[in-house]
């Protein structure tokens, strides 16, 4: 591949709502740029960012992808990322490589859900932004009810800096305001257009959104605005210089009109990267932590090397792959770098720049610059690579909080082991992804951002690692706890040949504060048990109050007191007394009137306003209790304490309730008591439910 310098090169990172047509714009923009010698398709398997066998049977993006190519003497590098909330993690870490985002639009459905996340998340990681409305051949598409919708959720600041040529299926062409150029494409889909002026019926229809442009242009610099003023207009010279400095300060999102399917507009776009968006060398320095403190990295290939690793991948031929953004300096094969995470250092093995799945060496990659290292093996994504002798760390990966847990089983007894080490690698791939044991339980738990997240992963432990495995909703970790206080007695006595076997104590059981756990006290005098049998009488009843008394859950919060008891010079064993606290904590539970608690969590859901009604009613059929409402940026934000019980099926329901366009996180607060009217029938399902008494026979 050409080599090309740091102001040569583009990072764009196509983001948006699923379905939108980002891998199908990314396509067209490929063979526009001859990398690929056909038209990639969704539909039929062949597009080169969705090359994963889970990508092309279900039709849609699960994981970032990258694709480089040249055009106009600049080498772009096209990050394709998925638009579904379950794999947004993939989207937020291509922002982390990005200099620009394209936030793509659908025609006809405008701005949704994870155009507004996704705006707000480059806003956050201050990229510029440009806005494609795509599919713009389907029925219904409007150019104009777009623009307005994105003005309307995003500002003014929201401005066209093209035209159609027709709508819907009369959808022909694109008409560049700045340069009142008209570029017509044939009829057969294969990217040809003819350039000519524009037409005067569209000069004319496009006027007030040229002059919308120039005003708005000229209001970002002095020497325009002094310009305009003098002219009444801006050259197209002086307006393309103006419309270049503010989209890279964020304070214009320059808007065209494309449409992948039909190929039309692509070479346009490529146009309006090259000539709008930064190159690496064009943004700030990349603040970071090195050995005297506080560090600035420059985009420069004489600064010491150094990179992020954003995307990592298994690949089964090719090894580990740890896709990188270069930060600073050049990456060579000689090159001995420092993984900041974990203080350790590796030699850089083959390098390569990235078509979809292709790769193609590279003798060495520059600041600015987009490609892959083979083979790192303690590289993770999210990792910092630099020179040995100058390291550095930049700020560390925020990964979305999980929303979904499932229980895994595998369907065959012998693939335990096989879980944990495919887990591992899948993990390496999705950061998001949490695996866990829940000791309470003795189940294997599953975390994601939703069920179709969940859905995929269980679909590559079965095609990649030949794991089969069972989801099912995870068991609630109740525990119980007492109410009151009383007294236990506990005798064990048994007399065989030889010696025999003798223990008795005396208890006192009494709650503690909700969080306390439990206490052990010796209230014994006078020598009636030895101090030796003590841990012994305490062991039996920290065994006993594992399994509870109501429905076999973990007993919390109270003390017990040790207050008498009788021993036998010769018979008396810990064994014995053991047995006999075990006994005496069943006699005394059975009167401390027990009951059950359940985990509360904190619930914090975020939503437009006109549905904060419709959330707040669903919460409170959950048994939740609303601690309050507040803005949240162009939303609301609501509150409230909900039992895990009642949560299961609550990120599939906020999702239906807000169409998608609502969010929420939790967390454990406290525990509470299960009230009174649910108690038997909570217990009676507990007893029918837990997976996890077979393991405890077992340890029995």
């Amino acid at each position: 591949m050409k080599a090309f310098e740091s102001a040569q090169i583009r990072n764009v990172a196509f983001v948006g709502h699923g379905g939108c047509g980002k891998t199908s714009l990314v396509a067209t923009a490929l063979h526009a740029m001859g990398v690929t010698p056909r038209l990639g398709r969704v539909t039929d398997g062949t597009a080169a960012t969705d090359f994963d066998a889970e990508e092309i049977e279900r039709k849609i993006s699960i994981q970032t992808s990258v694709a480089s190519g040249d055009w106009s003497s600049t080498r772009i590098n096209l990050i394709d990322t998925p638009g579904y909330a379950n794999f947004v993690g993939e989207a937020l870490s291509a922002l982390r490589a990005a200099d620009a985002a394209i936030e793509v639009v659908d025609a006809v459905a405008g701005p949704e859900v994870q155009t507004h996340r996704l705006f707000h998340a480059a806003e956050d990681a201050d990229l510029p932004r440009l806005f494609v409305v795509n599919r713009m051949d389907r029925e219904n598409a409007s150019y104009g009810h777009t623009i307005d919708a994105l003005r309307k959720a995003f500002g003014r600041a929201v401005m066209p800096i093209a035209f159609p040529l027709g709508e819907a299926s009369g959808f022909a062409g694109v008409v560049d305001l700045i340069t009142s150029m008209a570029f017509e494409f044939e009829a057969d889909e294969s990217g040809n257009f003819k350039e000519h002026k524009m037409p005067k019926d569209l000069a004319e229809a496009t006027a007030r959104f040229r002059q919308e442009l120039v005003e708005q242009v000229a209001e970002t610099d002095e020497a325009l605005m002094a310009e305009f003023f003098d002219q009444g207009t801006l050259t197209p010279e002086s307006l393309a210089r103006g419309l270049k400095k503010a989209c890279h300060l964020g304070q214009i999102f320059p808007v065209v009109p494309c449409s992948s399917l039909k190929n039309i507009g692509a070479a346009q776009l490529l146009n309006n990267i090259v000539a709008y968006l930064p190159s690496p060398s064009e943004r700030p320095d990349v603040k970071g932590h090195g050995l005297a403190g506080d560090e600035s990295r420059p985009c420069s290939v004489d600064a010491p090397a150094s990179a992020i690793v954003f995307k990592t991948i298994s690949d089964p031929h090719a090894g580990r792959l740890s896709f990188v953004r270069v930060v600073s300096g050049r990456f060579n094969h000689d090159l001995t770098i420092t993984i900041s995470s974990r203080d350790v250092q590796e030699r850089v093995g083959a390098l390569s720049h990235v078509v979809g799945k292709a790769l193609e060496t590279a003798t060495e990659l520059i600041a600015g610059d987009i490609g892959v290292i083979a083979k790192l093996k303690e590289a993770h994504t999210g990792d910092t690579l630099s020179d040995k002798a100058h390291p550095i760390t930049f700020p560390a990966f925020e990964w979305p909080e999980t929303l979904t847990t499932f229980a895994i089983e595998p369907k065959s007894r012998g693939d335990d082991d096989k879980i944990g080490v495919a887990m591992h690698r899948l993990m390496e791939e999705d950061p998001v992804l949490k695996l866990e044991h829940a000791t309470e339980t003795h189940e294997l738990l599953l975390r994601g951002l939703g069920q179709l997240h969940i859905e995929t992963v269980v679909s590559k432990l079965a095609k990649r690692y030949k794991v089969e495995v069972s989801l099912r909703r995870p068991t609630i970790p109740y525990r119980e706890t007492i109410k009151g206080s009383a007294d236990g007695h506990g005798r064990h006595k048994k007399q065989t040949g030889g010696h025999g076997q003798f223990g008795d104590c005396k208890i006192t059981m009494r709650p503690l504060a909700r969080g306390e756990d439990f206490r052990f006290v010796n209230g014994t005098f006078g020598g009636s048990i030895p101090r030796n049998f003590l841990p012994a009488i305490e062991k039996g009843i920290q065994e006993s109050r594992k399994r509870g008394v109501i429905a076999g859950c973990p007993m919390v919060d109270f003390e017990v007191e040790v207050t008498d008891g009788q021993y036998h010079d010769v018979d008396s064993s810990e064994m014995a007394f053991k047995i006999a606290g075990s006994l005496a904590f069943k006699d005394a539970v059975a009167k401390c009137r027990p009951t059950l608690l359940e985990p509360m969590m904190s619930v914090e859901v975020v939503m437009p306003e006109e549905f904060a009604g419709a959330v707040m009613g669903d919460l409170s059929s959950r048994r939740g209790r609303p601690q309050g409402m507040e803005p949240f940026r162009d939303a609301q934000k609501i509150r409230a304490e909900v039992p895990l019980a009642e949560l299961g099926t609550f990120d599939q329901d906020l999702t239906s309730l807000t169409g998608g366009r609502g969010s929420f996180h939790m967390e454990l607060i406290r525990y509470d008591e299960v009230p009174g009217h649910l108690l038997e029938r909570v217990a009676a399902e507990i007893r029918a439910h837990r997976p996890g008494d077979h393991h405890k026979e077992e340890e029995s």
